[in-house]
């Protein structure tokens, strides 16, 4: 029995099928500065908190909502592949410690 593909006349289709790339829009400068920054923050004198105030002019909570929001955007991925699997791994691992934390668990750093 044929494919019904092939009896319209059109291709079979490719296996595993293969996404289009999406196009990715590029990131904006203050994305770039703040992966940049990211990639190496520990480099700057005193508090991480400090350095994000006199880079980016703005207040640590502010900073780590773009931060979360930025490290979702397939664009950084692009941009950084190595830094944002890196961040994101470190952001599910914190979520997994409030989870438990708030269930009464204990973690592997928790309690006696």
């Amino acid at each position: 029995m044929e494919n019904y593909a092939q009896v319209r006349g059109a291709a079979p289709p490719a296996f595993p099928p293969t996404a289009e790339p999406a196009e990715v829009e590029p990131l904006g400068e203050r994305d770039v500065g703040i992966l940049a920054f990211e990639r190496q923050w520990w480099r700057h004198a005193g508090a991480k908190e400090e350095a994000i105030r006199r880079r980016f002019g703005i207040g640590p909570t502010a900073y780590y909502q773009l931060l979360s929001r930025l490290i979702d955007d397939p664009a950084a991925l692009a941009h950084d592949p190595m830094l944002v699997k890196r961040l994101q791994r470190q952001r599910a691992a914190r979520r997994r410690q409030r989870a438990s934390r708030r269930l009464g668990l204990q973690g592997p750093t928790g309690g006696s």
